[in-house]
């Protein structure tokens, strides 16, 4: 007797769903579309050039994912703004170097796709592109049975940005004396999940705190362009992974500090609760969350109002934080 063939679809991987999702995205990746993009999405190779009105273009990248956010996410059933954190992630990275996101590529993976979950993803994906500027050009839908448990999916993100040579921020001409701003986060972005979900066990949140805890990523990229504009800024931080004690050292020389006052921001409910349900020590709070600033900025100190003033203006709650300090050694980053 001849053996019964098997299919694709018998082997747990539904073709026809992939191409569903494809042109289900299509229409929002479409509005992300910048004039140096060439070909749209369904290509092996996505083509940009790299805007003209550069005279010396630095390409930068970056890439990340969302994290354990994501299984919140899977258990609450809201899958509409974890793209947004995707997203997030990487251009707010790029941004720290001074430069413009052109185009960002998604990678989806799976156990078994289920269309309408993978569209609201990308949905919100493209909706973060469209926040920064930068055009959604192509990605990867991966279905690999057996990889991931039922109803779950990993998420990863990669973003180009241009910036002009000597524009590039490194935090070469930060001195001593130079002020440090802070915009206002969203909440705990996608960083510290990990502890969260611990802290979500041991006590239950109720809606409003769910609702915080799920709060996309804030995407600061076209404020802080347009700052960059009329005001020689000379360094950003993003305060991802590691808080404010550990990000703004990398942008910092040998023999400098930063000393950063707690009190001239007010912290958000949520930090306060988590902080008082995990009982987490107020260091930890500063290593692991961003108790409230998502990036920092430093200037100097004659141009801190009319800075914080122009990204008031562009939308951001802006604070002035602290303030660069000579040290000896190696840079650092203290919380008081």
């Amino acid at each position: 007797m001849a053996k019964q063939g098997f299919s694709y679809r018998d082997a747990g991987v539904d073709i026809d769903a992939g191409d569903a999702l494809v042109e289900a995205i299509k229409p929002f990746a479409r509005r992300t579309m910048r004039p140096e993009v060439l070909a749209g999405i369904g290509g092996f190779g996505a083509l940009c050039e790299i805007p003209k009105k550069y005279r010396h273009p630095v390409l930068v990248s970056g890439t990340d994912g969302v994290g354990t956010k994501l299984k919140l996410a899977f258990a609450l059933g809201r899958h509409a703004t974890v793209g947004i954190d995707l997203v997030a992630m990487s251009v707010n990275d790029v941004l720290v170097q001074g430069a413009e996101p052109l185009f960002f590529l998604d990678y989806f993976a799976c156990g078994k796709l289920d269309t309408q979950v993978a569209t609201d993803v990308v949905k919100g994906i493209a909706r973060g592109c469209e926040i920064a500027g930068c055009a959604l050009i192509g990605g990867e839908t991966a279905e690999m049975p057996g990889m991931y448990p039922e109803g779950e999916y990993d998420l990863a993100g990669f973003c180009v940005g241009v910036v002009e040579k000597d524009r590039i921020l490194d935090g070469r001409s930060i001195r001593p004396g130079d002020a440090i701003l802070g915009l206002a986060s969203s909440g705990a972005h996608s960083n510290g999940y990990s502890l969260i979900r611990k802290i979500i066990e041991r006590s239950k949140p109720d809606a409003k705190l769910l609702d915080a805890l799920m709060e996309p990523t804030r995407i600061y990229v076209k404020p802080v362009l347009k700052l960059l504009e009329s005001v020689a800024v000379k360094g950003i931080a993003h305060i991802t992974g590691g808080g404010i004690t550990e990000n703004v050292p990398r942008i910092l020389q040998k023999n400098l500090s930063a000393r950063i006052k707690k009190a001239a921001w007010p912290r958000p409910g949520l930090f306060d609760w988590l902080q008082r349900e995990g009982n987490v020590a107020e260091d930890e709070m500063h290593r692991v969350f961003n108790c409230g600033i998502g990036m920092v900025l430093v200037v100097d100190a004659a141009d801190a109002k009319r800075a914080a003033d122009l990204l008031g203006a562009q939308g951001e709650t802006v604070y002035q934080i602290g303030k660069i300090e000579a040290s000896s050694g190696e840079p650092a980053a203290t919380v008081d």
